[in-house]
């Protein structure tokens, strides 16, 4: 990892005691950040994402990296395919069981 000496501009007082080693803030996502531009927003658009940003205390930069943060963050809804392989993965037949099952999962709590 490339690192700056904080000492290399101080002159010949400098020990490696006072010295530190500073690393660019890129460096810990393992690359340098990527720059995206939305071309012909229309200008309604990006009037309501201002008004988003002003409501969570963002830039509005800051608010279009939050969104596109949020796209495509490995945490998903359930998808109804996804809860009936589920159902059948607990090989429930009928909606009493199912009931059951609901039932002593609520009271185990």
């Amino acid at each position: 990892m490339d690192w700056i000496d904080g000492c290399a501009k101080r002159g010949k007082g400098s020990t490696a005691k006072n010295c530190a080693k500073i690393y660019p803030f890129w460096s810990r996502f393992g690359t340098m950040p990527v720059n995206l531009s939305i071309k012909n927003a229309p200008d309604q658009v990006v009037q309501r994402l201002r008004q988003r940003a002003e409501r969570n205390h963002r830039s509005l930069q800051g608010e279009l990296l939050a969104i596109i943060e949020a796209a495509v963050d490995e945490v998903r809804p359930a998808t109804p395919a996804d809860i009936l392989a589920e159902v059948r993965q607990l090989g429930l037949r009928t909606p009493s069981e199912a009931a059951d099952l609901i039932r002593a999962d609520r009271d185990s709590r």
